[in-house]
Order: C-alpha cells, then sequence, then structure tokens
C-alpha cells in the first residue's frame, strides 16, 4: 500500500508544491480578466442593461446597474492584479447567485441543469479565491511581506 501512496499521492503533490503558485495566479487572470472586460461592456452600455435588470425583476436598477457593473470591472482588475483579493472574489461570488437567481432560475429543473451555467463555474471560482486567496504571485503577498508579516496565508 505504501508504494501505490507515495507514487500516486505523495510525488504528485511533492511535484505540485513547486507550482502553488500558479494555480491561483491564473484562475485570477482568467476571471479576472473576463469579468473586467464584461464590467467594462456594461458601462458603456449602462441604458441596455438597466433594461435588462429591470426584465429580471432586479430591485433599484438604475442604482444596481452601476454598482454591479462597477464590481464588474474593478473587481476583475483586483483580480488581476492580486489586489485585496478577497473581498473582490466574495462580492463577484454574490454577484453571480444573484445572476443565477433573477435571470435564470426560472429555467432551473434539476441540479445538472444549475451546475451547468457558467455561473456556476465563476461562483466556485470565486468561492475558491474568496477563501484560499490569491497565492504567492499577487499584490497582496508583497503588501503583507512590506508590512513584516510574511503569513502564508496571502
Amino acid at each position: 500500500m505504501q508504494p501505490f501512496v507515495n507514487l500516486l499521492i505523495l510525488l504528485p503533490a511533492q511535484i505540485a508544491s513547486y507550482f502553488s503558485w500558479a494555480g491561483p495566479l491564473i484562475m485570477r487572470l482568467i476571471v479576472g480578466y473576463t469579468f473586467m472586460m464584461t464590467g467594462w461592456g456594461k458601462l458603456n452600455n449602462l441604458p441596455q442593461v438597466t433594461e435588462n435588470f429591470i426584465g429580471w425583476g432586479i430591485p433599484f436598477p438604475k442604482i444596481l446597474t452601476p454598482f454591479v457593473s462597477g464590481v464588474e470591472f474593478f473587481g476583475g482588475l483586483l483580480l488581476i492584479l492580486g489586489l485585496f483579493t478577497r473581498i473582490p472574489a466574495a462580492m463577484l461570488a454574490v454577484v453571480m447567485l444573484v445572476a443565477i437567481k433573477s435571470a435564470k432560475w426560472a429555467d432551473v429543473d434539476s441540479l445538472e441543469t444549475l451546475l451547468g451555467y457558467e455561473e456556476m463555474t465563476y461562483f466556485a471560482a470565486f468561492m475558491w479565491l474568496a477563501i484560499a486567496g490569491p497565492g504567492a504571485a499577487s499584490l497582496d503577498r508583497v503588501l503583507v511581506n512590506a508590512a513584516g508579516h510574511p503569513d502564508k496565508s496571502t
């Protein structure tokens, strides 16, 4: 049993430990860029997005449309930089839940359908970043180290 554990669990874990910085960085870059761009698109088309929000029954659409658009744009930018990562990640996770509830919930007929929405994938990514943090390749890590707290939890 020990050779199997060594070969199939411990060795891959040891190899992966050299690249632990890459997972959060790749996730931040991909979802950050995606949401920075969608937020920018929404900010430049607020009247149409406001109409969409009204159609989905989102309350206070004239306030929430620019707010959510800004959260997507600036949140995506902060994720790319790895700056204050847990805050925009958590905010974007909430945005994904609201998007599912308001725009897709009527079409959910099974767990498979719900989990098939890209918003759920984004929700999972944002929750992972909010909980696990941005990783070593981030401005959060630079700031923590500069403040004299070489904490590896960033």
